[in-house]
């Protein structure tokens, strides 16, 4: 049986409800490498709810600490607003300080694994998504246009790096394959634990939405489908309607169905909470959305050769050898691009130009 725990706390009280998370889930982290991963959609202040809380963050890492692992590592991979900008991002959500020098981008590295081919034949992965011991994902507790919510499964789509993202949001082509497609990038590497933020809640059109609500929340699973349906529960939302939450489960990566959950505190339905609509139109059928979505599909990588040193280190660091010196230059095979954009993450002299 799946366990989630409901824990009451505020953002001035959150160590007691990850020290409970940890209580609930006894997990043993001595020597093991662990990757912590909050969620980052773009750069904004803390309070604006878009982005996981760095107080959060700082707890979860003080607990970590304490349980003598080999190594730790904070870091995600900024979504569509801000690719080739993970540093700016975590310093202005003061995510940086949080982590508590643990911070690593971890778009500079990555590597191409197969993937389902009715979307994309192959996709690249950040290399310490894939070989990390332990992975704890942190969602915000907050609504998404697409797919309702953002909760632990949809945290995932953060270990794509660069304009990925955009590329996949455009070969889904409808909603309904968006939640197929999710769930495709969810299990390449299923995070060990899931602990939300859901201190203050965000409702309306997520996930960079204005609309806020305290509703004083700290979730946690070591299952992200019992997760997102105790959520979306709580969101007012039948999670058996939620495609991706249906797709997770046919695929037997776990049960949103309250009768087969064992839930540790009181799960209580928010009064009033706004949900985008469930058919994904919210995102789907917005045309500023979509012509941004097409945009970033289009940046392709491009090399400044005044400022180029000719190092190679983004020849080096290409998953997919899409670049090549050329007359003391690398060059872009932009048909071999798959737009992870590693080569402008880990540029030393920051020479890597999207166009």
């Amino acid at each position: 049986m799946y366990k989630v725990l409901i824990h009451h706390a505020t953002y001035e009280t959150v160590s007691e409800a990850i020290k409970k998370a940890f209580e609930v889930f006894p997990f043993d982290l001595c020597g093991k490498k662990v990757l912590i991963k909050p969620n980052v959609l773009r750069a904004s202040q803390p309070e604006e709810g878009i982005t996981t809380h760095p107080m959060i963050l700082r707890a979860v890492v003080d607990t970590v600490e304490m349980m003598k692992p080999i190594s730790i590592i904070v870091g995600d991979n900024s979504g569509v607003f801000s690719y080739g900008a993970n540093e700016d991002a975590f310093i202005k959500t003061g995510l940086m300080e949080a982590a508590k020098g643990y911070y690593q981008n971890i778009g500079t590295d990555s590597i191409k694994v197969d993937f389902n081919p009715d979307f994309l034949s192959t996709i690249s992965i950040s290399r310490v998504a894939l070989e990390s011991d332990f992975i704890i994902s942190i969602p915000k507790f907050k609504t998404h246009g697409l797919t309702v919510l953002s909760g632990g499964i949809k945290n995932s789509y953060g270990f794509l790096p660069g304009a990925q993202k955009a590329r996949l949001h455009k070969a889904a082509g409808n909603p309904e394959r968006f939640n197929n497609l999710i769930v495709e990038v969810f299990r390449i590497r299923v995070p060990d634990f899931f602990i939300v933020d859901g201190i203050v809640a965000m409702e309306g059109n997520g996930p960079a939405s204005s609309d806020l609500r305290e509703t004083n929340l700290v979730l946690a699973s070591d299952n992200a489908v019992a997760l997102d349906g105790v959520m979306a529960t709580m969101m007012g939302c039948d999670p058996g309607r939620l495609r991706f939450l249906q797709r997770a489960r046919e695929l037997n990566l776990g049960d949103y169905d309250l009768n087969h959950l064992e839930i540790v505190g009181d799960i209580t339905i928010i009064p009033d909470f706004k949900l985008p609509p469930l058919g994904g139109e919210a995102v789907h059928s917005n045309r500023a959305m979509e012509n941004l979505l097409n945009s970033r599909v289009l940046l392709k990588p491009r090399v400044d050769e005044g400022s180029c040193t000719g190092c190679g280190t983004c020849v080096g660091q290409c998953p997919v050898s899409a670049l090549k010196m050329s007359d003391r230059f690398p060059q872009v095979d932009t048909d071999q691009c798959i737009t992870c954009f590693c080569c402008q993450e880990i540029c030393p002299s920051k020479s890597i130009i999207l166009q």
